[in-house]
């Protein structure tokens, strides 16, 4: 099943804007395939219905091919009116017991509850509470003695308030507790909250990595075709590395320019949506390039993969990766690599910056495919507009140094080869070996700047020689890296997961299940709202919810506790609707005292 948009066109009218949205399936008869309309979405007179049409169609589709299947995201009819109250429950309390003097109310608290509403609820539909169920034995290899139910309650408890915290106002563990007590009325020991840390080991780790893959590939109608996946590195608010076996804290590049301070390195897996399907996490000191097969070796011996192309940024590619991706093609592996094309063999980059070896595959861009030594398959694409910004950067960089030359000419200042120094050359007289240092002169090489402007809109990736991508797919998929770059600017920035203020090896790993946690919540919303609704970024969502507040006021007088709930925008009208939570509008009573 696909959308099909038909455009209507008139002699009469050439600037007709007419396109009907249909669902349209395949099917085959008298060994012809043919079409058939599924369902008539609409029909658009603008841009910006076509847009909407289109995001109606994709929940439209979704519904249908889910129909017989309870799945994570079932659409709701979106033309449904917000403001029609829903049916509620029978009011235990009298019509006295809210006739109340205003002026005798005292505001008790206000507290925010649209994130425990929403994403709370999406934790309990998701299952996240399952990654801690436990046999009802003994663990024979530790010896570790299943939980009672209550104690098993506790900590699901507490760390689903902890997520939810990180997603609402990531911040320490300590913070977080005071954060949850001031401003959502939620009360956590700090040492329930590092006891519940204890309690999240591989076990656990490894149970949430499935509910990643199991959640994600059931919106997908179980299949995932493509996965995104880089590595980032998370700095410690410390300078002493780990020891013993099971060492996470070690230097290493940081990505951060934080040399001097240990470091964790975040390997992350997503689709092309950005839907999280798991993340490993190693020791500060290993290079990303080398958390890619063990991440591979890990996804495909846990889950049925098949047919999976994975897609990666330059930083992984080296001979060693790809020799060890070769190796397991025979089980259906593909990959899309970004390839440093510089570096290539003298042969190839001849080839590769001869035009005549390319051919048209828009107006703005070209592609060319090159045989490598290794019978792995080169493609080069070269866009004008990548080439304009390559172009000027150099020269906004060039100029920049320039003006430093101007001001100083010490060659000591300018020894350095990083960024745009890579431009200066040194010159000495022939008879250097006698002439004083001082005549020694610092000038820009403009014969190094023709050169690197042969590679101005050129870029390089590589697949499996045993590839059946065509030019096209293989660039769209690749252009669709930005997914994952997205995600870790998400858990770092949005939920804040650096730095790391824990030092043990097990919290760091606990730390780490967290804000994983919180940002499968993150993306899980955000695809929901998206498909059933519209685009929405989760900064945006989390703002809406974080509005949604309820003042609690005290009548001594009657000795009522009264919720007041605060006015509601559309969109987050909207939020509550397609989560099928009960939104909260006019005052009620808590409670009795």
């Amino acid at each position: 099943m696909f959308i099909r948009i038909k455009a209507k066109t008139s002699k009469k009218d050439p600037n007709l804007f007419r396109k009907s949205v249909q669902l349209v399936e395949s099917f085959r008869e008298k060994g012809k395939v043919k079409q058939r309309i599924v369902k008539h979405i609409g029909v658009a007179h603008s841009k910006e219905q076509l847009e909407e049409l289109k995001v109606l169609a994709t929940s439209i589709q979704i519904a249908l091919e889910n129909e017989n299947d309870l799945g994570l995201f079932n659409p709701e009819d979106l033309t449904k009116d917000l403001l029609v109250p829903k049916r509620e429950e029978k009011d235990p309390y009298h019509d006295e017991d809210y006739h109340v003097d205003i002026r005798t109310l005292q505001e008790e608290s206000r507290v925010i509850t649209g994130i425990h509403d929403i994403y709370g609820s999406l934790f309990d539909e998701l299952g996240v509470a399952s990654i801690f169920d436990t046999p009802s034995s003994i663990d024979a290899s530790t010896q570790k003695k299943s939980k009672t139910p209550a104690a098993l309650n506790k900590i699901v408890d507490t760390f689903k308030n902890i997520v939810l915290a990180r997603i609402a106002q990531p911040s320490s563990k300590a913070q977080s507790v005071n954060i949850l007590a001031n401003n959502f009325g939620v009360t956590l020991d700090l040492n329930r909250v590092y006891r519940m840390m204890d309690d999240i080991d591989e076990g656990v780790i490894e149970k949430l990595n499935t509910l990643a893959y199991t959640t994600t590939r059931k919106l997908f109608n179980d299949k995932i075709d493509v996965i995104y996946f880089d590595a980032t590195t998370l700095y410690f608010e410390s300078f002493t590395e780990d020891e013993g076996e099971d060492a996470i804290r070690k230097n290493g590049y940081s990505k951060d320019l934080k040399f001097n301070q240990p470091q964790v390195v975040l390997a992350l897996m997503v689709t092309k949506e950005g839907l999280p399907i798991g993340y490993e996490a190693f020791s500060g000191d290993t290079f990303d390039g080398h958390t890619l097969i063990p991440s591979l070796q890990v996804l495909k011996e846990k889950y049925n993969i098949d047919n999976v192309v994975y897609v990666a940024d330059a930083g992984m590619f080296n001979n060693n990766n790809l020799q060890e991706l070769e190796s397991l093609e025979a089980e259906n592996f593909n990959y899309i690599v970004g390839a440093r094309i510089k570096n290539l063999s003298k042969h190839l980059k001849e080839k590769i910056t001869d035009k005549s070896h390319y051919r048209a595959l828009t107006p703005e861009i070209q592609v060319a495919r090159f045989a490598m030594d290794n019978g792995r398959e080169l493609i080069v694409s070269h866009s004008t507009k990548r080439e304009k910004k390559d172009y000027h950067d150099r020269m906004k960089g060039i100029e920049k140094l320039r003006k430093k030359l101007e001001g100083s000419k010490s060659v000591k200042e300018h020894l350095s080869n990083q960024g745009y120094k890579k431009y200066l050359k040194i010159e000495s007289p022939s008879n250097a070996y006698k002439s004083d240092p001082c005549d020694t002169t610092i000038t820009i090489d403009e014969e190094k700047i023709k050169h690197d402007a042969i590679w101005d809109g050129l870029k390089g990736l590589v697949v499996n020689a045993d590839s059946t991508l065509s030019d096209e797919e293989i660039l769209a998929q690749y252009s669709n890296l930005w997914q994952v770059e997205e995600s870790f600017r998400i858990t770092k920035h949005d939920l804040k997961i650096r730095p790391i203020y824990h030092w043990k090896p097990n919290r760091v790993r606990a730390h780490l299940a967290i804000s994983f946690t919180a940002y499968m919540l993150t993306r899980y919303l955000e695809h929901r709202v998206k498909v059933q609704f519209k685009k929405l970024s989760p900064k945006k969502i989390k703002n809406l919810l974080l509005g949604v507040q309820t003042s609690i006021s005290v009548s001594q007088e009657k000795r009522i506790k009264y919720a007041l709930p605060s006015s509601m925008k559309v969109e987050t009208k909207r939020i509550y609707s397609l989560m099928g939570v009960k939104a909260n509008t006019t005052p009620y009573i808590i409670e009795k005292f």
